[in-house]
């Protein structure tokens, strides 16, 4: 007789590192998103809102 796939009872991981994958990728995101938004910020304040424009337009063109 064909054995199921899955086990009756599924493994459970007690390593230390178990729960930290997911919190580990949120704070990495949340990293490289404050990057991100600092760097918008610093490019605007340097060249002002019309360059800042200019250059996000010209980036998008360049993409497309």
């Amino acid at each position: 007789m064909a054995q199921p796939l899955h086990p009756a009872h599924p493994l459970q991981d007690n390593s230390p590192t178990a729960g930290r994958t997911p919190s580990v990728l949120l704070f990495a995101g949340a990293v490289i998103g404050g990057l991100a938004v600092t760097g918008a910020l610093a490019l605007w304040f340097h060249y002002g809102t019309q360059m800042f424009f200019e250059m996000i337009r010209a980036g998008f063109a360049a993409c497309f």
